[in-house]
């Protein structure tokens, strides 16, 4: 009995960390194509408001996490970041930061 409760224990977990993966990279990198537009250019300024545009290749994972679902609940403004977060789902955010964060040499999003 204690034995097949072990099993069972551990088989939940197994299963739970499935439900809590990190992101993938190569799905990231597919999916951050459009953050490139923007982030991805040498001293890129936004037209109208004129303003510096940030790299973010090299950015910390779960910073770009919370930025992306800030934009997309509103709790952060932005016309055109709240647009491309709302398309995104909970694995997309989490695919693109592991992609973002692994550019370390911060030349942006490749």
């Amino acid at each position: 009995m204690r034995i097949k409760n072990i099993l069972l224990t551990s088989l939940l977990c197994l299963a739970s960390a499935s439900v809590f993966a990190a992101g993938d990279y190569k799905a990231g990198k597919i999916k951050a194509y459009t953050c490139t537009g923007c982030h991805g250019i040498v001293n890129y300024k936004n037209t109208y408001p004129t303003y510096h545009v940030p790299r973010i290749g090299g950015q910390n994972a779960e910073y770009i996490v919370i930025a992306l679902k800030a934009f997309r609940s509103g709790e952060r403004t932005h016309n055109n970041m709240s647009l491309q977060a709302e398309a995104l789902s909970d694995q997309d955010m989490e695919d693109i930061a592991v992609y973002l964060e692994a550019q370390t040499n911060n030349k942006g999003a490749e």
